[in-house]
């Protein structure tokens, strides 16, 4: 049943296969909660490895750890494989990484604040325009100061872009006129936002060792490719920061990997998971990037297949880029999801014998409508297809199963331990302590002149502890008592002689 350079999907009238020359083509998984979606993910997953190809996919619920496990032949599992005529089928486990933002299930995954991007990170902190600009000036002065030879000024982690702002709102004056206004209070609300960021555990999120995207590369001894699942049921609770994480991720793949066109097989397949919180309320800038690397990753040699609920949640300029679709099935009690139905049904190349927009709706558990790109890639005639079991173990793994397959990880070690290097907040900090003894210099050196002065003019120093504001103001006091009583005793004195001669 399987052929060299193909992954065997399910079986309609004919075996469906996905074509690995076109798998970097980009693909489509929808259908409603509970149809099958993650054992089609699976499936695909399980195929890409026996290939030879890595794997990226974020587990949300974490049923797709199960990759890992060997499977049990259960009866339908058995069923299903006589149903689809899949010969020579076997139990077995998936060579698999774990990652997790957090670092509680899986090697921690790292960005830099730098590597974030302005773009990014606006979207994670969900920024107005103007906060967005002020963001953007501060990632300029950084840029500026490097450019300018100072290399230790680099924003790594959250303190560091804390300090920048500081040092941008302190400094609002001097740089408004060259970079644009520098208002404090959206200095002020990114801070905020910043914090409510570092609330969410984001600092485990920012900072070094940073993710090398050739350990997302990795292959077995025998050829395999290793399956990278992403702990995602924490970050799923922030569906902001889940969605620009793996946006960043595939953009970082997009700006990292080289030129390769068309391959005879992908370097490496990405499932995006709850695809419609990467496009929900996006701003322009950031559906241009998100359309822009989609259509440029492929020839990094990058396949991208979005799985979600509704197609109607990826925008037309992105959907018309996935040729590879799998559709479970959708329900149609609301007029918004008869237009959903229909919307998936017209993107199919229309089979003659089949009435696509009625069997979306009849479709059963582990059943799909399919169309892969054949021949020089354009799309197969829709067919509905009862999709193969996978191989691994169908449900997630206990705890003690993941952390031995952790701790025995090719890359166990490399990024479990945070570093802290000299960085932008480190030179600002060294710059203030400059500053302030600098200050406290001048105060010495002009205490010493008044010092200087008081000798100069009374002949003496300091006497009795006394501060030599304190000494001049008490001789001047003196002074002017004296001229005082002077005067008085001269008029008292002239009256009384005065008098006398009259």
């Amino acid at each position: 049943m399987q052929q060299d350079g193909k992954i065997f999907i399910g079986k309609s009238s004919k075996p469906e296969y996905l074509d690995l020359r076109l798998a970097n083509r980009h693909g489509l998984v929808t259908g409603a909660t509970g149809t099958g979606k993650t054992v089609t993910l699976q499936v695909l997953a399980e195929g890409f490895s026996d290939a030879g190809v890595p794997v990226f996919a974020a587990d949300i619920k974490g049923d797709l750890s199960g990759i890992a496990a060997k499977g049990e032949p259960k009866d339908f599992i058995l069923k299903r494989v006589a149903d689809v005529g899949l010969e020579g089928y076997e139990n077995k486990a998936y060579p698999t990484v774990f990652w997790d933002v957090l670092g509680a299930k899986g090697h921690p995954v790292r960005a830099t604040v730098e590597d974030m991007g302005p773009l990014l990170l606006s979207r994670m902190l969900e920024l107005n325009e103007v906060q967005e600009g002020v963001l953007n000036i501060a990632f300029r002065v950084a840029a500026d100061e490097v450019a300018a030879g100072n290399k230790d000024f680099l924003l790594l982690d959250l303190e560091d872009l804390r300090s920048i702002l500081t040092s941008v709102s302190d400094r609002s004056k001097e740089l408004s006129a060259r970079y644009g206004n520098i208002a404090a209070t959206s200095v002020g609300a990114i801070q905020r936002r910043l914090l409510v960021l570092e609330e969410q555990g984001a600092n485990q999120f920012f900072g070094e060792p940073e993710l090398e995207i050739g350990d997302f590369l990795r292959t077995t001894s025998d050829g395999r490719g290793i399956v990278n699942l992403l702990a995602a049921d924490k970050l799923m609770e922030k569906p902001r920061l889940y969605a620009t994480f793996l946006l960043w991720m595939l953009t970082k793949l997009w700006q990292t990997l080289p030129e390769v066109g068309d391959p005879p097989k992908p370097k490496l397949v990405f499932f995006f998971d709850e695809a419609h919180l990467l496009f929900a309320d996006a701003p322009k800038a950031l559906l241009e990037r998100i359309e822009q690397i989609a259509r440029l990753v492929r020839s990094k040699g990058v396949g991208v297949y979005f799985v979600t609920q509704n197609p109607m949640d990826v925008p037309d300029t992105v959907s018309s880029q996935l040729g590879n679709r799998v559709q479970h099935a959708l329900r149609a009690f609301t007029p918004q999801e008869q237009r959903a139905v229909k919307a998936a049904a017209s993107t199919f190349r229309p089979n003659p014998d089949l009435d696509t927009e009625r069997v979306i709706l009849e479709l059963k558990v582990g059943e799909a409508l399919v169309s892969m790109l054949e021949n020089k890639g354009e799309p197969s005639i829709v067919q509905r297809t009862l999709i193969r079991p996978p191989s691994g173990r169908i449900g997630p793994l206990t705890d003690a199963e993941r952390k031995g397959l952790i701790e025995s990880s090719p890359v166990y070690g490399k990024y479990e331990d945070a570093l802290d290097s000299h960085s932008a907040h480190e030179v600002l900090a060294a710059r203030g302590r400059q500053a302030a003894a600098a200050e406290t210099e001048a105060a010495k050196q002009k205490e010493a002149e008044a010092k200087s002065w008081t000798r100069v003019i009374f002949g003496r120093g300091p006497r009795g502890g006394m501060s030599v504001g304190e000494q001049v103001a008490r001789d001047v006091s003196r002074s002017l008592m004296r001229s005082a009583i002077t005067q008085f005793r001269n008029a008292i004195l002239k009256a009384i002689l005065g008098g006398r001669r009259r």
